[in-house]
């Protein structure tokens, strides 16, 4: 199916097709996994309820706006507190349309603290959704295991992700300077997939 980037305003006059809005939060971490291997930074994205990976959020209904739709998915599925860490028009990244299913994806980056990251790993166990839409948080490995260059970030791209979960994710890895291009295409290559 063909997807189509068009400008947000644009996409708000689809008033028939269904708008679902999804968000990436992340936090330069200076970790280092068995004192050898830099974590550089954590990006969240959660298990679904079907088995796939993708990122919180869901269908939103237009009348109660974008980001209000996407903070009352955020609360429920990950216990958000939208006072301190709620996403806003500023954090749109990309709209995508595919109009053999009428259907709007509307994607936003977050960028916040570690320990805000904590707080959310921390609340997301007690919020309302947890165990039913959510099966639980999962940090992106954003690094490649020196040893055997599949490990972290290339295996992490194998898994089976949700519509265009993975795309989303790197494009925002590339574009809030998490990783260049060039190391995506590595662990691209390395994990036998491509990009869409």
């Amino acid at each position: 199916m063909a997807r189509r980037t068009v400008p947000k305003d644009e996409a708000l006059k689809l008033t028939r097709y269904k708008h679902a809005c999804h968000a990436m939060f992340h936090a330069p971490n200076k970790d280092v996994l068995f004192g050898r291997i830099p974590v550089r930074h954590t990006v969240l994205m959660q298990m679904r309820f079907d088995g796939r990976l993708g990122f919180p959020g869901g269908f939103v209904d237009l009348t109660e706006g974008l980001e209000a739709g996407l903070n009352r998915e955020l609360e429920e599925e990950m216990g958000l507190d939208v006072s301190s860490c709620g996403v806003t028009a500023g954090d749109w990244a990309v709209t995508e349309v595919t109009d053999e299913q009428n259907f709007v994806s509307h994607f936003y980056i977050k960028a916040i603290t570690i320990e805000q990251i904590r707080q959310i790993e921390t609340s997301a166990t007690k919020a309302k959704d947890h165990g039913l839409e959510s099966l639980g948080l999962v940090r992106v490995p954003v690094y490649t295991l020196p040893r055997d260059k599949i490990g972290g970030l290339p295996a992490f791209l194998s898994n089976n992700f949700i519509g265009t979960a993975r795309e989303e994710l790197l494009m925002g890895l590339e574009q809030e300077g998490i990783l260049s291009s060039s190391e995506i295409q590595k662990a691209l290559k390395a994990s036998g997939t491509k990009r869409q």
